[in-house]
Parts: structure tokens; sequence; C-alpha cells
């Protein structure tokens, strides 16, 4: 019974001694973390060879347009992470998500690639089917290239 009382003593020991070992100095120390955004935020292009244009019309429903333009002189490369390459969602005047394009939807979960050449453009539409209550809302489409993102917001009211 004793060598078992002893095992776990020095057992213990070893923890406390590992735990409260010696630390490196702080020059020794390694840097602290860089804090970058979260990838999911994306307001701006990284550079500016997308130029971008999001407008909208209301009749029975809003319909939502976003057109990406590769305005460098040479061919890009967009890559998305999965399936998805466009989101639409509007946010009521409080902030709150009313709606949202792929809600409910399901993409693959496979990285993609799309080639923009030079003065092309891409176009995305989508169509919100909004409710007979009024308000003012924010529109927010979202280029979900991991590589050339981009946002756009345009704010209206229906009534």
């Amino acid at each position: 019974m004793q060598p078992r009382l002893i095992a776990i003593a020095l057992l213990c020991a070893g923890a406390i001694a590992f735990a409260c070992g010696p630390r490196p100095r702080e020059s020794e120390a390694s840097p602290a973390p860089v804090k970058r955004p979260p990838t999911t935020e994306r307001t701006t292009p990284l550079s500016t060879e997308i130029a971008s244009s999001f407008s909208l019309s209301v009749a029975s429903d809003v319909e939502l347009r976003l057109h990406v333009t590769n305005s460098s002189t040479k061919r890009l490369e967009l890559t998305f992470p999965s399936g998805q390459t466009h989101d639409f969602y509007v946010l009521d005047s409080t902030g709150r998500e009313v709606w949202r394009w792929s809600k409910g939807r399901m993409f693959t979960q496979a990285l993609q690639k799309k080639l923009l050449e030079s003065g092309s453009t891409m176009a995305y539409s989508e169509a919100w089917d909004a409710p007979d209550t009024g308000g003012t809302f924010t529109a927010v489409a979202d280029l979900r290239s991991t590589s050339h993102p981009v946002e756009k917001r345009v704010e209206f009211t229906l009534q």
C-alpha cells in the first residue's frame, strides 16, 4: 500500500514542479498574436482590382442586384470557400436581420475558383418578397470571395 502512496505523491510533486517551472523571459517570449478581423466580415475589397455596384428596385417585391467588374488589366481569380458565391440580406432600422437569401439553402463544401477576365462583369440578382409593413431597411450584398471580398449596403424605405 505504501509504494502506491509514494508513487501518487511523486506524480503530484512532478505535476506541481512542471506547472510552476521556469518561464521564458519577456525578451524570449513569443510575440503577441496579431488580431485579424473574422473572415466572415468583409467590408472592403482587398485591392482596387474589383469595382462593384449594388442596386435595388421596389415593385411587388424588392429586386437586389450586385455587379462585380474586374477593373484591372489582368485576369483575376476569385476564390470561394464553398459553393456559395454571394449573399443578400436585409436589416430593419434597428439592425435586426429580417431576411437572408442563403437562409435554409445548402451549398457544396468544396473550394471553388472563378476567373474574371479584364473588363468582365459578374452579376448576381435575387428577389425579396417584402412584408406589407413599411419601414426603413438596409440591404446588404456580399461577394463571398476570400481573395477579393466585396460588401455593399443600400438603405431604402418601403411604404
